[in-house]
């Protein structure tokens, strides 16, 4: 009953301080974007979405302890050390392999950064890879121009990797022992389930949280919007490809340096 109890109050205090970091985020948006912003408007503004960020992952963490079993696998050091290393991947594939475009004061990008969450993924399971995903690219976005969308990020690629792994681990039983023809198959079906959400999720939500949540004109982000549909799409197609590609030739060789992760 004490663990039990430990597991909600850590929920609790998580749903507490994203509210608190979501409302913060709201209420000093507009004095933080303007042209005569100050850099502490810009500074506390920053802090706030950080406050929501670090909101998220303590409810992620307190939902995911509640919904773990007794007899659920320990997290060990090799999950540990590839989602660190996804994480930091995909700060880079985004931070560093992007092209971006430019739709009124907003932005959207052509990036790297879905290739490692999908990849993470993959390797270690969908809510660990999730979360290499999410934090790695939720890092980028505050350390760029994309501040404001740091926690949208978090959520939707918390939920690429959640589903990849769903269908890949949890439906498909991938970390198995299958054959080389099945093993293909199943990695480009589960890479393709997460891009198909992320094509259909990212532009809607985008739409709804600039919109509503942010304040930007409509017609902006409905361009936006249209704009973000077209380079999430291209982003889908080079993530499934590259991370299908990286996992199959990662697969064997960790394998036989007894770095591969079993998930079932």
């Amino acid at each position: 009953m004490e663990k039990i109890q430990k597991k909600n109050n850590r929920l609790l205090i998580g749903i507490a301080i994203l509210i608190l970091g979501v409302i913060t985020s709201i209420l000093t948006y507009h004095h933080a974007t303007s042209e005569s912003a100050s850099n502490s408007a810009k500074m506390f503004y920053a802090l706030s979405l950080l406050i929501a960020t670090f909101g998220i992952i303590t409810t992620t963490s307190g939902i995911h302890s509640l919904s773990t079993s007794k007899n659920a696998r320990k997290l060990d050091t090799k999950t540990l050390a590839q989602a660190a290393l996804c994480a930091s991947l995909c700060y880079i594939g985004f931070t560093f392999f992007k092209i971006d475009i430019p739709v009124g004061p907003e932005k959207t990008a052509i990036h790297f950064g879905n290739i490692f969450c999908v990849l993470a993924a993959l390797l270690i399971g969908g809510f660990w890879g999730g979360m290499a995903g999410a934090v790695g690219m939720t890092i980028a976005d505050l350390t760029t121009a994309y501040v404001t969308s740091a926690p949208k990020t978090f959520v939707l690629k918390l939920l690429i990797g959640l589903i990849v792994g769903l269908v890949a681990h949890k439906i498909c039983k991938l970390s198995d022992d299958h054959n080389k023809k099945y093993v293909t198959i199943t990695t480009i079906g589960a890479s393709a389930a997460g891009m198909l959400f992320n094509i259909i999720a990212d532009p809607l939500v985008s739409y709804f949280y600039k919109t509503y949540l942010l304040g930007i004109p409509q017609d902006i982000t409905k361009v936006l919007a249209k704009v973000g549909a077209l380079t999430t799409a291209i982003n889908a197609i080079t993530t499934v490809l590259i991370a299908s590609i990286l996992y199959l030739a990662l697969r064997s060789a960790l394998k036989k340096a007894d770095l591969f992760v079993h998930l079932s």
